[in-house]
């Protein structure tokens, strides 16, 4: 047999009832977010912003946005406002340098929230993500979310996927309001909210910085390594190329 074609082995992690999902690259491609959502919310942004720009919610996020900008050294944003831009190049800016701001990935959940409504858009899951889903959420094994895009934006992806609605699996949701996910305090935070200790939970991302920050934190820890994505260097831990190895 190749090692093409070679089974792969299986990863025993019976005994965790709790488990941290990151989303892009680790239960959806990369590629639908890079080529998909991203050029969605940069297309429609403005016209988003014209239509509901006066509502609270949005104008808001729009202060938090000025505040932001305020703030930031980048070179291009500082001549962004040398120029007088308006806050949209800023929001585009952010955009292309795929910066987690929590008030535009609050924005663009909003506009995309727009786009699966009209079926512009649909979530590609890998194919062995639901059917695993559902098997460890019917064995009793709570499921939650952390991703750098919003709340909005998670239950967004889940509740419009190629599979269905599939947000009735998962019990919690966290994004960057909880903490970068680079760093260990968020991690803490996420075992307080899930009211359990760190080492009660399973987290599985292809982020290898997100990976030590957990397991700093005291969670066991899977690597993603899923084809195209960008970053395979699973460093010192386990890898995991398809929810069919995992046993819970």
């Amino acid at each position: 047999m190749s090692p093409a074609s070679a089974p792969l082995p299986v990863i025993d992690r019976r005994g965790y009832r709790q488990l941290l999902l990151d989303i892009e690259g680790t239960t959806c491609p990369v590629s639908f977010v890079a080529e998909t959502l991203f050029p969605y919310a940069s297309r429609h942004l403005g016209s988003y912003l014209q239509a509901h720009g006066d509502q609270a919610t949005v104008h808001q996020l729009l202060g938090d946005v000025e505040e932001a900008w305020e703030r930031d050294a980048d070179p291009e944003a500082r001549q962004l406002r040398q120029q007088q831009a308006e806050e949209l190049a800023y929001l585009q800016l952010l955009i292309r340098q795929d910066r987690k701001l929590t008030a535009l990935k609050e924005l663009q959940g909003l506009v995309w929230r727009d786009g699966y409504d009209r079926g512009d858009l649909r979530a590609p899951l890998y194919a062995d993500v639901p059917a695993a889903l559902q098997r460890w959420h019917a064995c009793g094994v709570a499921l939650a979310v952390y991703s750098s895009g919003s709340v909005t934006a998670q239950r967004l992806l889940y509740g419009h996927s190629d599979a269905g609605d599939l947000q009735p699996l998962f019990e919690h949701w966290f994004d960057t309001r909880i903490g970068p996910k680079q760093e260990q305090i968020s991690y803490e935070r996420i075992a307080r909210a899930l009211q359990c200790p760190s080492a009660a939970v399973l987290f599985i991302s292809d982020a290898l910085a997100e990976c030590e920050a957990a397991s700093a934190a005291g969670m066991a820890v899977l690597f993603s390594d899923r084809e195209g994505n960008p970053h395979r260097d699973s460093g010192r831990f386990e890898r995991i190329c398809s929810f069919d190895q995992l046993v819970l």
